[in-house]
């Protein structure tokens, strides 16, 4: 059975190259029957924090997507401990009593073994630790026997890298607590792990991982490494340089509905093979294949002015216009409270969703595109713009006159009435439908582009057209 994890450091806020981590492991859980683990990794702690724990919780949640199985690598610290101690008992590591000060381990310069250390017997190396003495213990990488490591992924193909430029690196630090590649493999041993889905960055990682993986006698996962994220300069994205444009939350707060996002997400470094990009969940879940991953890194768009994609922006467009309008209304109910709209219902919602569905892009555009429905008064307004088209102030002062009688009289305030009596109200004056209704939809909306004319008077109800047309009929009667 298919068994993949997630496995975040709760040392910052979710990273959308996280997210989309997470969404391929559920993916391919998902497509092949199988489990997905959200595992965290929170064993540094010097660096853990409560608030980017919650973060990472607060935006995978908002994804929509869940887990199977949840563990806190923290709670696993004998287990890694055990499995480190395992693997010095086959001789396969040793105990490295260097001080801190003198031990450099930076392989990039040629650093392999500290001096001695390697070749110390059993004997001495336990006589010293009961003795007290610090070490770390680290693992013997096989030079002599093995002249290189073969990895086959599942994106990348087969690399390899030879043993001779991998540095003995370490399992325990000095204060017992493991290593991150220790208690990576470790917890992927014990919990089954079939395969690894991550981002690139972890192939160089992957040697290790293997000699892990056979020490401890475990089969080694199949690995598909994830191309990077990159913003448009080509640099890789990142929390401290991009701030607030990597952040989940952002996308949410913003308005993005969950799947929307998801879909977006996904198509950062991998495709279907019929090039589709809106898809639901069940459409992800079908064509999601290893195969579709691009091994070219993915350019996500954006600029100082705008923080989202087009193609982000296009798709939540899309899954907008999809929703069932109860659920759109639903949706736009968070949004229209923090836009301060108070008397917002679930009701006035509702009969507002199919106006504005073709007009927004996020849900929080609700605050922009429909504050006139919620609004006691209009917000002050261009007069010109109540003129209708070759026409002038004594036309629209006639087209608002007669609407208002119009209006105040009608039997039924529904839409169908209202077309129906200002169609007529148009040619008994003998103007355009255009020249007729401009003015009436710049005096209830306060601009020239809103919804539907008809269907947003039902809304706003009688009283209110008539009050904000008696208004706007004061202000054309100012200009001529």
């Amino acid at each position: 059975m298919t068994r993949v994890r997630f496995a975040p450091s709760p040392t910052g806020y979710l990273h959308i190259g996280g997210a989309r981590t997470f969404i391929f492991n559920w993916l391919y859980a998902r497509h092949h029957g199988g489990t997905i683990i959200l595992r965290i990794d929170d064993t540094d702690v010097e660096r853990n924090t409560q608030i980017s724990l919650d973060s990472i919780y607060e935006g995978l949640e908002w994804l929509e997507l869940g887990w199977d199985e949840l563990y806190r690598q923290s709670d696993r610290l004998a287990l890694h401990q055990q499995a480190a101690w395992a693997i010095f008992e086959k001789g396969l590591a040793y105990r490295d009593f260097t001080p801190a000060s003198l031990a450099p381990e930076n392989p990039s310069e040629g650093w392999l073994s500290n001096p001695g250390m390697r070749e110390l017997s059993r004997d001495e190396s336990d006589r010293r630790a009961n003795a007290g003495e610090p070490f770390v213990l680290r693992f013997r990488v096989p030079r002599e026997s093995r002249s290189e490591v073969v990895v086959h992924d599942l994106v990348y193909g087969t690399v390899a890298k030879a043993t001779s430029e991998l540095e003995d690196f370490a399992l325990l630090r000095s204060n017992g607590i493991p290593t991150y590649h220790m208690a990576s493999c470790a917890d992927d041993a014990d919990l089954y792990i079939t395969d690894i889905l991550r981002g690139q960055e972890h192939l160089a990682n992957t040697f290790k991982h293997v000699f892990i993986f056979e020490a401890l006698g475990a089969d080694v996962p199949r690995t598909a490494h994830l191309p990077l994220l990159m913003a448009p300069d080509g640099a890789k994205l990142s929390k401290r340089r991009h701030g607030r444009v990597v952040s989940v939350t952002t996308y949410r707060d913003a308005g993005f509905l969950p799947h929307a996002f998801v879909n977006f997400l996904c198509l950062l470094g991998w495709s279907p093979k019929n090039d589709r990009e809106k898809m639901s969940r069940e459409e992800l879940i079908e064509l999601f294949t290893l195969e579709g991953i691009n091994r070219a890194n993915a350019i996500i768009n954006f600029t100082d002015e705008d923080p989202f994609d087009p193609k982000a922006l296009w798709l939540n467009a899309e899954h907008l216009r999809g929703l069932d309008l109860d659920e759109l209304a639903k949706r736009l109910m968070p949004y229209a409270q923090q836009a301060g709209f108070t008397n917002a219902t679930p009701e006035k919602l509702r009969a507002i969703a199919p106006l504005i569905r073709e007009r927004i892009r996020l849900l929080g555009d609700v605050g922009t595109v429909a504050d006139f429905f919620f609004s006691t008064e209009l917000k002050p307004y261009d007069p010109a713009e109540l003129i209708p088209q070759k026409g002038d102030a004594v036309m629209a002062a006639r087209a608002l006159c007669k609407a208002r009688q119009v209006l105040a009289a009608v039997s039924a305030f529904d839409h169908a009435t209202i077309e129906s009596a200002l169609r007529a109200a148009a040619d008994e004056l003998k103007l355009k439908a255009g020249q007729m209704f401009q003015p009436i939809r710049v005096a209830v909306c306060g601009r020239k582009n809103a919804p539907p004319l008809f269907e947003t008077l039902e809304v706003l109800g009688r009283d209110t057209v008539l009050t904000r047309i008696d208004s706007a009929h004061g202000i054309v009667n100012e200009r001529h």
